[in-house]
């Protein structure tokens, strides 16, 4: 398995919509194993393909206490949300050390495929639902900070090319 490298905001990539799925064949099965390999390793407990290049509709997520337990959602599909939404304190590996609350639908439903193809539906809510929403919303090229303040997105925009510069210096 391999660790890959993490787009960080503002790169435009970040923006692209990812393409469904067609096939889950051994392509597809080597970029989950590698996306594991590289949220386990950040660590997260999400990463869509978006954030590392691949702009295909695939999200791993991992939201057990032990991170032991990957779920994996191939071409997810938002069918269901509550009106009840909550305010939860979101963090991103495409957008690293910054946080903060965004509201979203407390509890969602959505179909996926799983590692095998095979077509599932799960209800979630708390953080669960939560990390599925922010990684879904990167298969459509938006990133968290976008629900913030135009103030807000600025100052991260700032922050993350003075960040990048900094490591580009230290290479």
């Amino acid at each position: 398995m391999a660790l890959l490298p993490v787009l960080c905001y503002p790169d435009p990539r970040l923006h692209k919509v990812a393409k469904p799925v067609t096939q889950v064949d051994a392509r597809i099965k080597k970029i989950v194993a590698d996306m594991a390999d590289t949220m386990y390793d950040a660590p997260g407990v999400g990463l869509a393909a978006t954030q590392v290049d691949i702009h295909e509709r695939i999200v791993v997520i991992d939201v057990s206490e032990n991170q032991n337990e990957l779920m994996v959602f191939i071409n997810p599909e938002l069918i269901w949300a509550s009106p009840e939404k909550k305010a939860w304190r979101e963090g991103c590996l495409s957008v690293p050390e910054y946080y903060d609350e965004v509201e979203r639908p407390d509890h969602i439903r959505v179909k996926a495929l799983d590692i095998n193809g095979k077509e599932f539906e799960i209800e979630a809510d708390g953080l669960l639902s939560v990390c599925l929403q922010h990684e879904m919303d990167h298969l459509q090229g938006k990133v968290f900070v976008e629900y913030l303040s135009i103030l807000k997105r600025n100052r991260i925009s700032l922050k993350m090319k003075k960040r990048a510069k900094e490591l580009a210096g230290q290479r």
